[in-house]
């Protein structure tokens, strides 16, 4: 489990008082999940890498048996994992990705505990109650994580660079921008899972100084699109 301190911790929310929570899933291409989780109130932190293989230092060149996977830090009491599981499974067919490309593009789910896995199969009864098939996901112990390399991180975002431009003044580092919450919904709203209005109503509930929450709002209604 890779963990990073973030310099800039003060221009990001804080936490319910809760433990922050890890989960991680395979669901094909890792751009767009980092994107979907990333804009959801009570996700902290999205990174993309690579896991579930045994190939020794994966790239995106050569992956080996790894699969493309996106890696959430979660607040509990903002988000539960059970929500968490719902988004991934009725945002994917793990039934058209899985063996295409081999393992890189598969629906793999990875859970951290034990308590993980009980929700996994809790959620999966009752979706099957729903009358909802089972998914053909690999269910699995989390494995040990790689990050893709920085091109891959925060992806469409990147495609703006006004915004990357405005937003290093407050995350200077590839380092702090990967970590950053208001990175990851601003990665959402580049997708279109999200909109401004969203984030801005999500910030002003954010437990800061109003200095540094006017500071954030300023600065993302003056990115230009």
């Amino acid at each position: 489990m890779d963990h990073e301190a973030n310099p800039t911790s003060g221009k990001e929310p804080l936490n319910s008082g809760n433990e922050l929570q890890l989960a991680m899933f395979g669901m094909g291409c890792f751009w767009s999940p980092e994107a979907l989780f990333g804009h959801l109130p009570g996700v902290m932190k999205t990174r993309v890498g690579y896991a579930g293989g045994t190939t020794a230092n994966p790239t995106y060149r050569q992956m080996g048996d790894h699969t493309e996977t996106v890696q959430v830090e979660f607040d509990p009491g903002r988000i539960a994992f059970e929500d968490i599981l719902n988004v991934f499974w009725d945002s994917h067919n793990p039934v058209n990705i899985n063996d295409y490309k081999g393992r890189q593009y598969m629906s793999l789910l990875l859970y951290f505990d034990e308590r993980q896995n009980d929700t996994i199969r809790h959620v999966l009864q009752n979706r099957k109650e729903q009358g909802k098939a089972e998914p053909a996901t690999e269910v699995v112990p989390a494995a040990p994580f790689t990050l893709a390399e920085d091109k891959h991180q925060k992806y469409y975002l990147k495609r703006f660079p006004d915004a990357i431009e405005k937003l290093s003044t407050l995350y200077p580092t590839e380092t702090d921008l990967r970590n950053s919450t208001l990175a990851a919904r601003l990665n959402g709203l580049a997708k279109g899972y999200t909109s401004l209005e969203r984030i801005l109503e999500e910030i002003y509930q954010w437990s800061f100084e109003h200095r540094e929450q006017q500071l954030l709002i300023d600065l993302i209604k003056k990115i230009r699109w």
